[in-house]
């Protein structure tokens, strides 16, 4: 009978370190998209600065496009990679999508910007990209708020 209650609880204990385990590869593996992008959105945010000063407004529409093809591949690997069966899960994996849109909307502002063929219709989409800019925060607070209650309900920390 010990024997069986033993076997029983190393099966369980397995089974809940597999859960967490699988719980942080999944965290990890968004990390390692973010921060796979991090060189290009660099690049690109000192790139469409010097072009706004030179008023090359082509510049701009292609490194938007860019970037947008880029976040693009990454929110498309989110989409299609299934969430752990963990607690929190699903909610996690929402979280990323929307942290991944954000940024896309972000350089989809920049190509619009570029692509307008007025200085009114460029100052329109201005707006907007300095509206999507004050809500980055946001965005950013929300994809932590997310990840932390995640690693949380499953047991692990976020490396910092």
């Amino acid at each position: 009978m010990l024997k069986k209650i033993t076997v029983a609880a190393i099966l369980l204990i397995s089974i809940a370190s597999c859960k967490t385990k699988d719980a942080f590869n999944y965290s990890q593996d968004f990390v390692k998209k973010e921060t796979s992008l991090l060189a290009d959105i660099t690049a690109t945010e000192d790139n469409v600065t010097r072009y706004v000063s030179a008023e090359q407004y082509d510049s701009i529409a292609v490194a938007g496009e860019r970037m947008e093809k880029l976040v693009e591949v990454k929110l498309q690997e989110v989409k299609k990679a299934p969430a752990p069966d963990v607690k929190e899960g699903e909610n996690f994996k929402e979280a990323c999508i929307k942290y991944f849109q954000y940024i896309k909307s972000m350089y989809t502002g920049y190509k619009e910007f570029g692509l307008a063929p007025t200085d009114t219709e460029r100052q329109a989409v201005q707006q907007r990209i300095m509206e999507l800019s004050r809500n980055k925060q946001a965005a950013i607070t929300a994809m932590q708020t997310a990840q932390k209650k995640f690693a949380d309900a499953n047991g692990f920390r976020i490396e910092k």
